[in-house]
């Protein structure tokens, strides 16, 4: 299994940034995707979650309205949108899947976003 992060970088507050990770290893379309974050000190965050159909989506609470998630199961890719971006953003975003109950992670990508 291997989940590849991209898009990451450095962004102004009320910015908007696209990550994108590419999934390859497993059968994509069966695993529930997610997205986490974190910050040195704290522990790993749920961002957003999206079923292995794409029908349903989960978003932290924080997120809601601002980050978009989304899946192209032909392309193995899972996608988040990001817009508004707050300084509290900033973090380390990881690429989750889960499949065959066993969760796998990516090697994160950092999302700077200050003035």
């Amino acid at each position: 299994v291997q989940l590849v992060e991209s898009g990451g970088g450095l962004v102004q507050p009320g910015g908007s940034l696209r990550l994108s990770c590419a999934a390859s290893g497993f059968t994509f379309s069966s695993a529930a995707m997610s997205w986490y974050r974190q910050t040195p000190g704290k522990e790993r965050e749920l961002v957003a979650l999206i079923s292995s159909g794409g029908g349903s989506t989960k978003y932290a609470d924080s997120m809601k309205g601002r980050f978009t998630i989304s899946r192209d199961n032909f392309k193995n890719t899972v996608a988040l949108q990001m817009n508004n971006l707050k300084p509290e953003d900033t973090a380390v975003y990881y690429c989750n899947a889960l499949w065959r109950y066993i969760n796998y992670w990516g090697q994160g990508t950092q999302v700077t976003v200050s003035s």
